[in-house]
């Protein structure tokens, strides 16, 4: 099938599903051309909860149709492919969340990454994404936070908020993990004039060489406020498209480093399989036992109410 007759199946699809396809960055570009919505994690989270269709397409890994179902109990949740997982999302023993308990108690807040399982954001006290992580770290009462499941990003939230003892979990995303600090000083010495903005699941090597660190949102519109011509991006590289899409006909180049930050899970969902999915209702995410989605669901909840 040819991609514009592909094109037109989702579209008629999509009206006789009464479904919306909200879209991760990292995604390949020609999935987000099909899809309503394109956003990072916290963007889809809200937006997922507001809509009032009944069938939402989550072109992304499961974590986030996990949540999206969370949210929208209601709602038929469908997922491309099955097998697209987050790797960090299961990077956290229930025994580390159950010590620190133990050990601070009531001065403990658990803060879990919406990278992550149900049952994960079940044992935690709030969810928080990489736009609003520090804001909610600054403002939980808890002087003890135990951040789960990624050390990256809770170092980088450490740093912010010095103020509060920040216990980290051995965890994080391979993708972002393995950015090599040599290649980013190489592009650095290449482009000496390029801003160096970078996702802060990186490890702290590459995050001491950025000059801006933000989610992937926050990295787009930096790169599309700022004036420099060329830019230096350290986060999965499927985030080119959005950056080229809004900055079209400013001759901005963005530079990735060599060793390409592809993330393999978000590379197994394409056109065709979001076609299939609702063409034929497969990929349905159905909610965990009650118990864990009561409990996950106050996590995320809690998050949009202090993300505001």
């Amino acid at each position: 099938m040819s991609t514009g007759d592909l094109c037109d199946e989702v579209a008629h699809l999509k009206t006789a599903c009464d479904a919306v396809i909200l879209a991760h960055y990292y995604v390949s570009p020609e999935v987000q051309q099909i899809a309503d919505y394109v956003g990072d994690s916290f963007a889809l989270a809200k937006l997922a909860a507001t809509l009032s269709c009944h069938t939402l397409v989550f072109a992304g890994v499961r974590f986030m149709a996990e949540s999206a179902k969370l949210l929208s109990p209601e709602k038929t949740v469908l997922m491309p492919d099955q097998t697209a997982d987050c790797p960090m999302a299961h990077m956290v023993k229930q025994e580390t969340v159950a010590a620190a308990r133990a050990q601070y108690g009531e001065d403990l807040a658990v803060v879990c990454y919406v990278n992550s399982t149900a049952e994960v954001k079940s044992w935690s006290d709030v969810c928080v994404t990489s736009s609003n992580a520090v804001k909610i770290v600054r403002a939980l009462p808890q002087h003890t936070i135990l951040f789960i499941p990624d050390r990256h990003l809770g170092s980088y939230v450490a740093e912010q908020v010095p103020e509060k003892n920040i216990i980290l979990n051995d965890g994080c995303c391979p993708i972002h993990h393995n950015i090599s600090a040599d290649e980013v000083r190489s592009l650095m010495a290449e482009y000496p004039d390029a801003p160096v903005l970078a996702h802060p699941e990186c490890g702290p090597e590459v995050m001491a060489l950025a000059s801006f660190a933000g989610s992937t949102s926050q990295i787009i519109e930096k790169a599309a406020a700022s004036q420099a011509h060329d830019y230096i991006i350290l986060t999965v590289e499927g985030v080119r498209g959005e950056l080229e899409r809004q900055t079209a006909g400013s001759g901005k180049r963005f530079h990735f480093p060599s060793t390409r930050p592809l993330c393999p899970d978000m590379s197994r969902i394409t056109t065709e399989k979001v076609a299939a999915c609702l063409r034929e209702g497969t990929g349905e995410i159905g909610l965990p036992p009650a118990y864990i989605a009561k409990a996950a669901r106050c996590t995320l909840t809690r998050m949009l109410e202090l993300g505001r």
